[in-house]
């Protein structure tokens, strides 16, 4: 079994690129299952019902997010609608949503769980306490697992993917926006990555406009990022191959695809938040 994630996407060019390249790379890679993280999918922050659907119908099977969710407040509604989002699962109870869920292709059962942390981040509740709950509710109906740990401290990817070692099939680190380079299988075979890396423009800083990025650094004031109209982008992920009966995981391997969005995007009328 043979499953595609693509990093945090952003925006329209990483919407564009998603749109341009998966079905090639899905062909390329043989790849049963997609999961994309796709927090930052409208402008660069929150989802809408439209993006949601340019990336379903590119190929994506499940998207994850992280702590923009909420930043468009038709997610409230989707993610209790749509269970093909997913929220992170250590969220305080009552919000709407889930944070897991087991989906079933091509005679495959497929566990995704979704995680946030919380060094550096905001106030959580413990995602490893969180992520053993999430595994009860899984338990029997599939032993390939994948998690999409959204996190900002290495360290604490790291601590997860030891925690999850031999629990699950991989641990897929995101929310840096930067691909590292130490993709491997742990002792017990479950696939580790601490970030996935982004799906956006190049010419950025972390797929965001790289003047206003600048601005922010030297002035402290803060303002609305803008996303990258058009350019040069990249889509990163990782390719993760699993034996289908023990969940085990037998590779992983770091991908990375570059493409041009040459288009400016249409002129659009903002109504705010939505």
């Amino acid at each position: 079994m043979r499953l595609l994630f693509i990093g945090d996407c952003i925006g329209r060019i990483g919407r564009e690129g998603v749109k341009s390249l998966l079905p090639k790379l899905v062909e390329l890679y043989k790849a049963d299952f997609v999961v994309l993280n796709g927090e930052n999918l409208a402008g660069g922050f929150g989802l809408t019902a439209d993006t949601v659907h340019e990336m379903y119908s590119a190929g994506v099977d499940v998207i994850t997010s992280g702590n923009h969710i909420w930043d468009k407040k038709v997610a409230l509604k989707m993610l209790d609608e749509d269970d093909r989002i997913l929220r992170p699962a250590n969220y305080p109870p009552g919000v709407p949503g889930r944070g897991s869920a087991v989906y079933q292709k091509n005679g495959l059962s497929i566990g995704v769980v979704n995680l946030i942390g919380r060094v550096y981040m905001d106030f959580y509740d413990d995602p490893f306490r969180g992520v053993d709950e999430e595994l009860k509710k899984i338990a029997g109906e599939t032993n390939l697992i994948f998690v999409d740990f959204h996190a900002e401290a290495t360290s604490e990817k790291q601590a997860m993917g030891y925690y999850l070692d031999g629990r699950v099939t991989a641990v897929m680190g995101t929310h840096t926006h930067v691909q590292t380079a130490d993709e491997r299988l742990l002792s017990k075979n479950t696939a580790y990555i601490t970030d996935a890396g982004m799906t956006g423009p190049v010419d950025s800083v972390i797929g965001l406009n790289k003047k206003e990025a600048l601005d922010r650094f030297f002035t402290r004031i803060p303002h609305r990022f803008m996303e990258v109209p058009k350019g040069e982008g990249v889509l990163s992920g990782v390719l993760v191959e699993a034996d289908k009966e023990t969940g085990r995981a037998r590779a992983i391997t770091r991908v990375s695809s570059k493409f041009n969005v040459t288009t400016e995007p249409p002129p659009q009328h903002h109504k705010g938040r939505q």
